[in-house]
């Protein structure tokens, strides 16, 4: 019932988030060389002492291979499980990576390609659990952030739930529903963006 554009792109993830790798990296490599440091250690006897001194006999080469040894496997870790990165990367780095994702889809799939240009991007990254809606010029002129909002809402409200595909068909139905109030659709009205769902990954 509207001329608008919808177009749905669901994300398996936007960012890299290699600062969070690294940081995942260097934890193992601390733990591997604590373990590393306590099961080379060795009691030396003192003369008129029942217990002797503990001391390690970890060797500066052997401690940098280790050291080595625990980055690399704890950066390949993180890149086979992505929830090991999550705990090191912030609310505000996740929403800057989709939206910097949600912008350049946009003019991937030449949104802004629509003669009267209604296009709109509802972008959903699954790993952030975030969603990124995006209209050209003429829907930002009548539609406010608020109304994206509440269309955000139901995609997030959906992915916590375990309804993740219902929800984004009840957004682009609500999204619909915004559009049909300023752009109506006409007679002459042809579809000039593909109606499907894109994934990216």
């Amino acid at each position: 019932n509207t001329s608008g554009e919808i177009v749905p792109v669901v994300a398996t993830a936007s960012g890299r988030y290699d600062r969070a790798e690294d940081i995942v990296g260097l934890l193992f490599a601390m733990i591997l060389l604590s373990i590393a440091w306590l099961s080379t250690q060795e009691s030396i006897a003192i003369n008129g002492q029942w217990e002797g001194i503990k001391t390690a006999t970890l060797s500066l080469p052997l401690a940098l291979i280790v050291i080595f040894t625990g980055f690399v496997t704890g950066t390949m870790l993180a890149g086979y499980f992505p929830v090991l990165r999550l705990p090191f990367i912030s609310k505000k780095e996740m929403q800057e990576e989709v939206q910097i994702k949600a912008a350049q889809t946009f003019q991937l799939l030449r949104l802004r390609n629509t003669q009267a240009a209604t296009g709109v991007l509802i972008y959903v990254s699954l790993y952030e659990r975030m969603v990124s809606i995006i209209g050209d010029d003429a829907i930002s002129e009548k539609l406010s952030q608020d109304d994206w909002d509440q269309v955000c809402a139901i995609v997030v409200n959906g992915m916590k739930s375990g309804k993740p595909h219902t929800a984004l068909e009840e957004a682009v139905a609500q999204c619909g529903k915004l559009l049909s109030q300023h752009f109506p659709r006409q007679d002459n009205d042809e579809n000039e963006l593909p109606n499907k769902l894109h994934l990216v990954h």
